[in-house]
């Protein structure tokens, strides 16, 4: 484990999902490193972000989370009919986000998302490290 995090998420009656902050629990060697990129709408002029909008733009820029120099991410959608495999699964016209931080901008990552589902897979081109979905609860 690098990462743990605790996220906050509430859906608005429009559809859209916000992003209202994180714990990031980080380790390194096994062991609680620190809590850098916590943050929480509300405190230190941190804002709430959408992570997903109910109906997405293709070129749509949006914030997903805010607190300066901390936790400034950004998505934008470049696709909504991509076909991925995550999983051994292949899922169709999905949702592809790029998402990026000017706190690091030499890095970005792809996410996609299934109507229905949700999250299905993340890839970061430079490093070809891939997050894939693994099961869904009912």
């Amino acid at each position: 484990i690098v990462e743990d995090t605790r996220d906050w998420f509430a859906q608005d009656k429009e559809g859209n999902v916000w992003y209202f902050g994180e714990i990031a629990i980080n380790y390194e060697d096994g062991e609680v490193s620190d809590l850098d990129g916590s943050w929480k709408a509300g405190e230190d002029g941190a804002l709430p972000g959408i992570v997903m909008w109910a109906n997405p733009m293709i070129d749509h820029v949006y914030r997903q989370e805010f607190l300066l120099g901390e936790a400034e991410d950004v998505g934008e959608v470049v696709s909504l009919t991509e076909t991925v495999i995550s999983n051994g699964i292949e899922y169709t016209d999905c949702l592809q986000t790029l998402d990026y931080t000017p706190l690091e901008p030499d890095t970005f990552e792809y996410k996609y998302y299934k109507a229905g589902v949700g999250f299905v897979l993340e890839l970061k081109p430079e490093s070809g490290e891939m997050l894939e979905l693994l099961a869904i609860n009912p």
